[in-house]
């Protein structure tokens, strides 16, 4: 599809580089297309039955269906709650589980469009710093395109389950000291300096692309509606900026009349984002040290913080945080009363709904989505707590 960058802050325009930010400010970028063109033929494909997956939504993605590298995600259940709605007094709320993703987590969707790209501009190596779940699934879907995988992890930081995925499928490992954001500072140096090595991290705009699919299929989902609003756990905030994207293409290209609101959930030892929008404050202030239960969003200087504050400025949403005890309460509440065993970071949204609840944030009458972004197994560390002794 045709697509040009844009930056997010001086909105200019360029062609499709191997760029991740602004030559001009430093910004982030964003992919944008010609929507009066895309409409008749995304209309068109939309009204051919099918099952669900990212490559349904083909043309409104910036590659090519032809060159797809794909293993089959997308296309997760969306399941309504039961149990959980009567303890909370509601009767409308969903859950996206995208741990049943085919390396079982939601990173799945933005990977198979960014290795994609790769592939098409000819890279051999990609790299990225990840706490878990994005070396998995980029280890994979390198494998599934003969490239090689370079994984950049903070020392001590990451859950066995989820290295040892990135191992398996052939990954290069380094260990870096210091937290997730100095190994994603190093990533960023390294693919600035050398050629055929393309960083997938979610500053990489081709990756959100992927990752907006979200949006599409719970429209599907819920009958070609939009929910009142859409909770997701919050890192380095991609993914709530990726969903966001989605449901705002939905409304442009008329396909929707409404967007949600959008309410992210960090986790208290790891807030940054959740403080700046405390504090109406324009800019996010980093955590040098954060720590949490919720090893996946245990980052303190998220890299998508301005796009996450606009998602959520511009939907008229919030950001709040759930601690720890809150987080594996939630973990618990979704596996005994739903059957849905999550991680702790990808509850982190269920911790949120709760809490959002009893603020009275929410009505208990309104359509609300949960995000689960990463199956159980993948910190079975976290999960042991449970055990009786």
């Amino acid at each position: 599809m045709k697509h040009l960058l844009q930056c997010i802050g001086c909105s200019k325009e360029f062609k499709p580089t191997q760029i991740y930010t602004c030559p001009e400010c430093g910004d982030l970028l964003q992919i944008v297309y010609d929507y009066a063109s895309l409409n008749r033929k995304l209309r068109e494909s939309l009204s051919t039955p099918g099952p669900l997956s990212v490559w349904r939504y083909h043309r409104i993605l910036p590659v090519s269906i032809k060159n797809a590298v794909s293993i089959g995600e997308g296309g997760t259940g969306l399941s309504k709650s039961s149990r959980l709605t009567q303890r909370l007094g509601m009767t409308k709320v969903y859950f996206k589980n995208d741990g049943q993703n085919p390396t079982g987590s939601f990173k799945d969707r933005g990977m198979t469009v960014a290795i994609t790209r790769a592939v098409e501009i000819g890279a051999k190596r990609v790299l990225c710093a990840s706490t878990g779940n994005t070396s998995a699934s980029m280890a994979a879907y390198a494998a599934k395109a003969g490239l090689r995988a370079v994984v950049l992890i903070p020392k001590g930081k990451i859950a066995m389950g989820k290295l040892l995925q990135a191992v398996v499928h052939g990954a290069k490992i380094v260990q870096v000291d210091g937290n997730f954001d100095k190994a994603l500072e190093l990533a960023r140096r390294m693919a600035s300096r050398r050629r055929g090595l393309y960083l997938v991290n979610s500053l990489n705009p081709y990756r959100i692309e992927g990752q907006k699919t979200l949006a599409f299929e719970v429209w599907e989902q819920l009958g070609r509606r939009v929910p009142d609003a859409v909770f997701v756990p919050v890192g380095n905030a991609g993914n709530i900026s990726a969903i966001w994207k989605g449901f705002q293409e939905l409304r442009r290209l008329r396909l929707a009349r409404a967007a949600p609101r959008m309410i992210g959930v960090q986790a208290s030892g790891a807030a940054p984002l959740a403080d700046a929008y405390a504090k109406g404050l324009e800019k996010v202030v980093q955590w040098p040290n954060p720590e949490t239960v919720a090893s996946a969003i245990r980052i303190g200087a998220p890299a998508s913080w301005k796009k996450a504050l606009r998602a959520v400025k511009q939907s008229k949403g919030a950001i709040i945080k759930a601690s720890d005890e809150e987080i594996t309460t939630a973990q618990r509440l979704l596996a005994d009363h739903e059957g849905i065993f999550a991680e702790p970071a990808s509850v982190a949204s269920i911790a949120g709904l709760l809490k959002a609840n009893r603020l009275h944030l929410i009505r208990t009458y309104e359509t609300i989505v949960c995000v689960i972004t990463g199956h159980g197994l993948k910190d079975q560390k976290a999960a042991a707590n449970f055990m009786s002794p």
